[in-house]
């Protein structure tokens, strides 16, 4: 099953739930799941989704320390998406090595970013591993 499929698909299902509140994150999950049918690891984007969502407060937390010129608000739903995915998985679910996880949120910023996305979540995703995974793993 393909994780870089799955967290493009997370990344569109955060944003959609974020463009539109209202709506159940259960049925955009399930709608962006059926489009990509067999070719995700659903349990995988499930979690990132789901811990995403619960953690979003202290992952918000974490980019406006990481970030502190610019404000949560202004920051692109696009990048803003990317760096919680990344986050979570570098700091809730170490399932996956940060560098595969950095590496990964840089490529997904690459193809929907904005032509400097790539490197605004580069740096930020930098700062958070170093000052919180580093210091982590000893």
């Amino acid at each position: 099953m393909n994780r870089h499929l799955s967290r493009m698909i997370a990344m569109q299902t955060l944003y959609e739930h974020e463009f539109r509140p209202d709506a159940s994150v259960d049925e955009i999950k399930s709608r962006n799941l059926n489009e990509y049918s067999g070719k995700t690891d659903e349990v995988f984007f499930n979690t990132v989704v789901d811990g995403v969502i619960a953690q979003a407060e202290k992952i918000e937390a974490l980019i406006g320390e990481a970030a502190p010129e610019w404000p949560i608000d202004q920051i692109s739903l696009i990048d803003k998406n990317i760096l919680k995915i990344a986050i979570f998985e570098l700091i809730f679910s170490k399932d996956v090595p940060p560098k595969v996880v950095i590496n990964e949120a840089v490529e997904l910023a690459k193809q929907f970013g904005a032509e400097n996305s790539s490197k605004f979540v580069n740096g930020v995703l930098g700062t958070i591993y170093t000052n919180n995974v580093e210091d982590n793993n000893g």
